[in-house]
């Protein structure tokens, strides 16, 4: 999914905004769910994200623990950005390692799409709004309005990831998916 994401999505205008056919990810989540093969490059683009982002949904406690969800809500209040950055690093080491690994890919693919919002339409902001609840929720559901509050402070943790994941992850993102 992620390689597919990471070729196709900086070409795709609106590529996580846009939803693919409800019916068509249905019934390829229970093909994926029963084990069956599924190949996803004979799909639209967009049920692909769609299916990766339900997938993303579906990881007990988010990719980013809502065990730390408190810590991660609170490092946009941090002073410069080198603070930030250093936070999310000590963040990120409590974190199991497939998470570590999988958020190394995600934020590979954000920033392939950034690069080229030009003609996507996704800058980091805007994939921030779309892709950061998949990526983190409060342990505890609360009001409208603190939930409401709690995907801005979200969206806004995200796009800094995005925006700074050379930064935070390692040059070498950029080249996780090789040559493709």
């Amino acid at each position: 999914m992620l390689s597919l994401l990471y070729q196709e999505g900086p070409s795709t205008e609106g590529i996580f905004r846009r939803s693919g056919s409800a019916k068509t990810c249905k019934e390829l989540k229970e093909k994926l769910d029963s084990g069956a093969e599924v190949d996803l490059a004979c799909e639209s683009i967009f049920v692909t994200a769609s299916l990766f982002k339900d997938f993303l949904r579906n990881i007990p406690g988010s990719i980013l623990s809502s065990q730390l969800c408190d810590k991660w809500v609170s490092v946009m209040d941090q002073g410069n950005n080198e603070e930030k950055i250093k936070s999310i690093q000590r963040l990120i080491e409590q974190l199991p390692r497939a998470n570590v690994v999988l958020l190394r890919y995600i934020f590979g693919v954000l920033h392939g799409i950034e690069m080229r919002s030009e003609e996507n339409q996704m800058n980091a902001f805007n994939l921030a709004i779309c892709i950061a609840p998949s990526l983190l929720w409060p342990p505890t559901s609360s009001s409208p309005d603190v939930e409401s509050e709690f995907t801005k402070k979200i969206s806004s943790l995200v796009q800094f990831l995005t925006e700074n994941c050379c930064r935070i992850f390692g040059d070498e993102i950029t080249s996780l998916f090789g040559e493709i």
